[in-house]
């Protein structure tokens, strides 16, 4: 969900209000994912309108990292100009990871 509170940060209406209370559980979040066949077209599914696919990030963009196979070790990440930053525990750190989609917002 913080993709998509940082949407709504940039003043977008939300783009996930769809998947708000539809899990209670790391599990049910894992089923949403699998449903979707992936972190990628989940994220795809929640984009703004005026959002586009990209394929070089700037600062403020979205995207997705990690691995192209395994669905459990995707991340949504938002791009800081230098590098990605995921939601870690309560705070945001910086992770080095394959660019499996971008989009601007």
């Amino acid at each position: 969900m913080v993709l998509a509170d940082w949407a709504v940060w940039l003043r977008h209406p939300d783009p996930a209000v769809h998947l708000r209370d539809a899990y209670d559980s790391d599990e049910g979040f894992r089923q949403i994912i699998a449903a979707h066949g992936g972190v990628v077209p989940l994220v795809a599914s929640c984009i703004p309108a005026s959002g586009k696919r990209i394929q070089h990030p700037l600062a403020g963009d979205i995207g997705v990292i990690g691995s192209p196979t395994n669905i459990k070790r995707q991340f949504g990440a938002i791009h800081d100009g230098s590098g990605w930053l995921v939601r870690m525990h309560g705070s945001f750190g910086r992770m080095t990871a394959q660019t499996l989609a971008v989009w601007t917002i």
